[in-house]
């Protein structure tokens, strides 16, 4: 009777213990209630970043596309132009990487106000000059931290999981569409004024001090990342390997360390040792990723370099009018991100498919645009280009950060700028050459490195999409 009556308590003990209780009930509802929570505050931080990136758009595309004019005002010539036009190119080279690093060790907020003061006095700068010197040196803060893109992209990458990794980058790159639709609109017009390039200059500069104020307003300490600025802390002796899908890994550490050992740890110190880590990455396993980046990039840039020189002397086309055609190409560059999702889903995930194919339709657009004779094909193929590259940047970013894994988002990013830079480099020198010859040169030639890039791309199997597709599946 002892022995049932022990047992039959430890059975209602164990009852009372499986049965959820008022309190296990309202624990539940807590976590219900913190996860959605949590979700909202996420959204509405995105929401911000979404901001910013339309912003920092809006006010450089108010400049860009008059920078080929003001330098031909100041008495360069195309030759000359392209050697002005690289020294951009060469400071983002040299500064991309390293400020994608240090961006992952001291944090996105302190990089991105950096970045975003720093761009905007170079563009104050720029309001300024009045010779090709001075033109030189208003580009070099803009040339050494104008990575306010990037940074926030690297901080989406933070923020949302790897299956909604490309809408979300979609979407921003979508809002930041928005911003160069607006832009060469109001450039196009206020160049129209007299001193119409300074007085761009100047709201380009109140516009980035506006959006350093937003960044400054986020809700920072609302949202959780992925990853922390202590990520890449190599005191923790983070090393690549290749096998194990090309991510950072963290390797076992002493307990013991003491704090005095953790801050003994410059930040510059563990900047140049990261950049050491991602070179075995960068050159043995992902040098086709980026030499296909390089190479569209200068297409893409030599269509651009020229883009209101080569109308005004073809069709005798106002910048006026081109700063419309312009604004007209980038909204529709923005719908393509609202695209991107039924494409994803229609090419199973596929993103190095996906960009094969943009790639091929951006080959013949350039083709096609160098070729043309009339302005009804001008529009035409500005119509389609805007689509094919908004979608291409989009995927090849993700299959950068999908073969290099995420935990290094900024460092990544921050190489794939680089590749970047290397283009700004070249691009303009190219077109400057080229279009000694003729305008329609620089185009012709973007059409050949895209053509060289479409052929890397078929030669080259992709080595993750298969299996990321279907993990996607089993998701």
């Amino acid at each position: 009777m002892e022995l049932e009556g022990r047992l039959g308590r430890g059975a209602a003990r164990e009852l009372a213990s499986a049965t959820p209780g008022p309190r296990q009930e309202r624990g539940t509802g807590d976590e219900a209630r913190s996860a959605g929570l949590g979700a909202v505050r996420t959204r509405r931080f995105l929401l911000c970043l979404y901001l910013v990136g339309f912003l920092d758009l809006f006010g450089v595309s108010m400049v860009v596309p008059l920078l080929s004019l003001h330098v031909k005002s100041l008495g360069a010539s195309p030759t000359v132009a392209g050697i002005v036009g690289s020294t951009y190119g060469i400071l983002q080279l040299f500064s991309s990487t390293f400020v994608g690093c240090w961006s992952d060790v001291v944090g996105k907020r302190s990089a991105l106000l950096t970045c975003i003061l720093s761009s905007a006095l170079g563009y104050l700068l720029l309001g300024a000059s009045t010779s090709v010197f001075l033109f030189v040196v208003a580009r070099v803060p803009v040339g050494i931290f104008k990575h306010t893109l990037s940074i926030s992209r690297a901080l989406l990458s933070d923020l949302v999981s790897e299956k909604e990794r490309p809408l979300v980058i979609g979407r921003f790159n979508t809002a930041s569409g928005v911003g160069f639709i607006l832009g060469p609109m109001v450039g196009g017009c206020l160049t129209e004024l007299d001193g119409g390039f300074h007085l761009t200059a100047i709201i380009c500069f109140s516009v980035f001090l506006l959006n350093a104020g937003l960044v400054w307003l986020f809700p920072w300490s609302e949202v959780k990342f992925s990853t922390t600025k202590n990520d890449l802390q190599l005191g923790k002796n983070n090393r690549l390997s290749g096998n194990t899908g090309y991510k950072v890994q963290d390797a076992a550490t002493a307990r013991g360390a003491t704090t005095s050992e953790k801050i003994a740890r410059l930040p510059w110190i563990e900047v140049l040792s990261a950049l050491q880590d991602m070179k075995s990455l960068i050159f043995s396993k992902m040098w086709d990723i980026f030499l296909v980046r390089l190479l569209m990039a200068v297409a893409v840039m030599l269509y651009y370099s020229n883009f209101v020189l080569a109308l005004e002397e073809r069709f005798g086309v106002r910048p006026k009018i081109t700063g419309y055609l312009i604004s007209y190409s980038s909204a529709l560059g923005a719908l393509a991100g609202f695209a991107l999702g039924p494409i994803m889903r229609l090419y199973k995930h596929n993103s190095h498919t996906i960009l094969l194919h943009s790639s091929v339709l951006t080959f013949t657009l350039l083709l096609l645009y160098s070729t043309t004779h009339t302005m009804g094909v001008i529009v035409f193929s500005s119509t389609l280009l805007s689509f094919s590259t908004a979608v291409g940047r989009t995927c090849i970013t993700d299959l950068q950060l999908t073969v290099g894994g995420a935990q290094a988002s900024g460092t990544l990013i921050g190489v794939g700028q680089s590749v970047t830079a290397v283009g700004r480099i070249v691009a303009p020198l190219l077109s400057g050459v080229v279009q000694e010859v003729s305008p329609c040169g620089p185009p012709s030639l973007g059409a050949a490195l895209a053509l060289v890039a479409i052929f890397i791309m078929s030669l080259k199997k992709p080595r993750s999409s298969g299996n990321r597709s279907d993990k996607l599946k089993s998701e």
